[in-house]
């Protein structure tokens, strides 16, 4: 056999907001296309961090993470939503909140298992359902508010259904799910008896009102909810990859078991920072962290109104997505390219949130900047 690589190498191609943070860099732009949130980290999470590495918090820890973390973690979820968790056996700390879905993906899909994700979506959700052998099959959501039926979920569910990805606030629409939607999608799971994973990574990025509310809390979806965050976006840590999972102990250990085997732990001094943030910032913290984004929010939404792509204003999380009919090009993505040629600013092509082309015409930006940069790029927007 001659040498080559596998199969596997095809769901693994660059991903498109990979690719136009590279193109950015190469064309010295401003980049509004990776969500890296690049404002500033929190004195308390800083200092944990590098007093664990003085203290020599600095070797393996137990594969679930640093007990000093999960109890963290669980205290904010009993003052946030009054959730009463086990530490020691219903947590399990990861690489990122997507390195923790894959582990869970790991633990409870059989090959063929089919997991229903709302669209538009978030690419790596798809591809580490495909990476695990699962099989994503889509509801699609619609414009401008994203909805979506009862009837949908219907049309899509087969015996080989084994779970349904919720993500809320969503990336990359922003779309913050109401209870009333996520009662629908707890009657659904419960009547076809599968899995909810969640993804609540941006849970505290609400704006005009909106309120989060995590599936788990709704009756009868403890036991199927496999509740997925972290702390990268709410303490500007992306790189630190820092997150969780909390769900059921049937089913966390063997989560854990597969974190062991693919990450061994989540690193050890970050957990430290990441729990002494958990412990030492208070609600007005995530206030004021919803009140400084949902500024910044503002800030985009015009500046794209002003450029004539019109905005889908988002209700949480920091991305927005905007109609990009009106650029030059035979696709999305030659649209988003002329865009970063013509006002230096990078921004995702809404084909990277769909499985087919519907999203040509949707460009999806961040707006996690620091205020002086994203001031710049919605002037750079005017340039249009």
């Amino acid at each position: 056999m001659a040498l080559g690589l596998s199969s596997r190498q095809q769901w693994v191609l660059q991903s498109e907001i990979r690719n136009m943070s590279i193109e950015c860099e190469r064309s010295g732009g401003i980049n509004l296309a990776q969500g890296v949130c690049d404002t500033e980290v929190p004195l308390a999470v800083r200092r944990g961090a590098c007093q664990a590495m003085e203290d020599g918090v600095n070797t393996y820890t137990h594969y679930a993470g640093l007990m000093e973390l999960r109890e963290a973690i669980v205290r904010t979820y009993d003052r946030w939503y009054g959730i009463d968790v086990d530490p020691a056996s219903e947590v399990i700390a990861s690489a990122g909140s997507t390195g923790v879905f894959y582990c869970a993906c790991l633990a409870l899909l059989e090959p063929g298992d089919e997991v229903i994700l709302f669209e538009p979506y978030y690419g790596y959700h798809v591809n580490t359902i495909i990476a695990t052998g699962g099989v994503p099959t889509y509801v699609r959501m619609q414009p401008p508010d994203w909805t979506f039926t009862r009837d949908d979920l219907e049309r899509v569910v087969t015996h080989r259904t084994r779970g349904i990805m919720v993500n809320t606030p969503a990336n990359p629409s922003g779309k913050v799910f109401t209870r009333d939607e996520l009662e629908t999608v707890a009657d659904f799971a419960r009547r076809h008896d599968i899995f909810v994973f969640t993804d609540e990574i941006y849970e505290h990025f609400l704006f005009d009102g909106a309120r989060h509310v995590p599936p788990m809390t709704l009756p009868g979806m403890r036991e199927r909810t496999i509740t997925i965050s972290g702390v990268s976006k709410s303490f500007s840590i992306t790189g630190w990859r820092v997150g969780y999972c909390i769900c059921d102990a049937r089913w966390s250990r063997t989560i854990g078991h597969f974190n062991d085997l693919v990450y061994v732990c989540t690193p050890a001094p970050l957990q430290i920072g990441a729990a002494r943030g958990l412990t030492e910032l208070g609600d007005d913290y995530y206030e004021r962290l919803a009140r400084d984004y949902a500024a910044k929010r503002e800030k985009i939404c015009s500046a794209l109104d002003r450029a004539g792509l019109t905005p889908c204003v988002p209700q949480g999380s920091y991305y927005v997505l905007a109609d990009i009919s009106r650029l030059p090009g035979g696709d999305g993505k030659e649209k988003v390219m002329h865009l970063l040629s013509t006002t230096g600013v990078a921004c995702v092509p809404g084909r990277a949130f769909f499985h087919d082309d519907a999203g040509e015409n949707l460009a999806r930006f961040c707006f996690a900047k620091e205020d002086p940069v994203l001031d710049e790029a919605c002037e750079r927007l005017g340039r249009l």
